[in-house]
């Protein structure tokens, strides 16, 4: 470990202006006013990947941005990782509400500040510096390695799974690796296991063919807005728990493992409230806050309409209502079965008076990866070494649907492992990446690995 240590160490200086080089480049993936940026950011990755020793290297087209591929396939018998991240940033509005300019990186109070810079340029850069310093302190990697970096993961990843199917034998590996994600707190490192999918719909409610006087038409006429609500209010029982049919029969539970590891944690409700602004934390009756969080599925309202918004009263019975549903799914559950239940909902229990449309608008499977596969066991080592504490094992509440597309197509273990922390403000003005995270973190990737090389020298290898 020593000269890989000695390597990184007095290369840091150098990997950070680096570093500050790649988030100079605004490739904002939304915003088609960018695509020449979006562009050279792709061919920027792809010198670095060469310029590190990396083979292979090739900027391959989709319907949208590239993907950049490179490889180094000469450790003979060993396993072979895929890394993935992506070169795509969020917009940086609003623009007046950063403290320095969001493509002029800056270093303050021991964070470099730029948009993408935790999520995910910092985090893909420090896996690259990881090769560099391998291949510099020893010769060659302990594994084969394979990169792919896209450039649309900010606007939904619309061509991977395509761009996965298309290059399944180019992609073939053992383990794929991600660091797209956060740590539970500073100095408890973490590898996140579990993901929530993501199924969003809009109710779309309609009643009589237009607006009407509520004093001439009210209690004789159904009102869109109240069917609506009734509805909704309906979809959730006294015990918070959810009563679309039959829609807890594929859910996975908290099992007593994994809720004697969450225990670990360290968690306050009170700090929680106060971290949100709310009075007091709720869910479902018989879990833990974390483990609704991260662990059991949800049903929420995130917009609902109809009727008079302006200043003052206007006695009306809308014609339409509507309202934005969002449910976070957990394993086993799937997206077409979960819409198909919210349709048996709603045909049993529309008012009479009104129609409802069921529109799926947006969804994205849940993942769960073992804890025992072999990259998991790697990684948990790896981070063990670089922090010098035991890490953590979590889950996460939020959505990353090309986990499970890598599962579907590859068929095999994918290790998240994040360098992010909760106040980095990914998305938002002043992002941030912790300068002493990045540091641990190419050590982190680095050894992972030699620790999988360890882990899996019986093994046998996908290329």
């Amino acid at each position: 470990m020593s000269d890989l240590t000695g390597y990184i160490n007095s290369n840091l200086d150098r990997f950070i202006e680096e570093l500050k080089a790649f988030l100079r480049i605004p490739s904002i993936s939304a915003d088609s006013a960018y695509n020449e940026q979006t562009r050279q950011c792709a061919r920027h990755v792809a010198d670095e990947m060469a310029r590190i020793g990396l083979e292979n290297v090739q900027v391959l087209e989709t319907p949208g941005h590239p993907v950049v591929y490179a490889d180094w396939l000469h450790a003979a018998g060993a396993p072979t990782v895929l890394i993935y991240g992506h070169y795509d940033v969020q917009p940086p509005d609003p623009l007046d509400l950063w403290t320095s300019p969001p493509f002029e990186p800056e270093v303050r109070n021991g964070d470099i500040y730029a948009r993408g810079s935790i999520d995910d340029k910092g985090q893909v850069h420090l896996h690259m510096k990881a090769v560099e310093a391998l291949m510099a302190a020893e010769g060659a990697l302990p594994v084969n390695v394979k990169f792919i970096i896209e450039g649309e993961e900010e606007i939904g990843s619309p061509n991977l799974p395509p761009f996965l199917e298309a290059y399944r034998e180019l992609l073939a590996c053992d383990a794929v690796m991600i660091s797209d994600t956060t740590m539970y707190d500073v100095d408890m490192p973490s590898i996140t296991y579990g993901l929530r999918g993501l199924a969003y719909f809009e109710l779309r409610v309609t009643g009589p063919d237009r607006d009407l006087h509520s004093g001439m038409f009210g209690g004789a006429v159904a009102n869109p807005l109240n069917a609506l609500c009734t509805m909704v209010a309906a979809m959730k029982d006294e015990n918070g728990r959810i009563t679309l049919p039959d829609f807890y029969n594929s859910v996975a539970d908290v099992s007593p493992e994994e809720r004697a590891e969450l225990a670990r944690l360290p968690y306050d409700a009170g700090d929680f409230a106060r971290l949100v602004g709310a009075t007091e934390t709720t869910g479902e009756a018989g879990y833990t806050d974390i483990e609704r969080l991260w662990a059991r599925p949800t049903l929420d309202l995130c917009g609902i309409w109809g009727g008079y918004q302006g200043e003052g009263a206007k006695t009306v019975l809308p014609s339409k209502a509507g309202a934005k549903l969002s449910m976070r799914l957990v394993a086993h559950q799937q997206v077409e079965q979960v819409a198909e239940q919210l349709r048996r909902f709603v045909a049993e229990h529309t008012p009479a008076g009104v129609t409802v449309e069921v529109v799926e608008l947006h969804g994205g499977p849940p993942a769960l990866t073992p804890t025992d596969s072999a990259p998991v066991r790697a990684s948990l080592r790896a981070l063990k070494e670089a922090f010098g504490v035991d890490p953590y094992l979590i889950r996460s509440g939020g959505s990353i649907p090309i986990v499970a597309d890598f599962d579907r197509v590859l068929g095999v273990p994918v290790v998240l492992m994040g360098f992010g922390l909760p106040d980095q403000n990914a998305h938002s003005p002043d992002e941030k990446m912790s300068l002493r995270n990045y540091h641990r973190g190419i050590a982190s990737a680095a050894l992972f690995l030699r620790e999988y090389a360890v882990e899996t020298r019986t093994g046998t290898s996908a290329v």
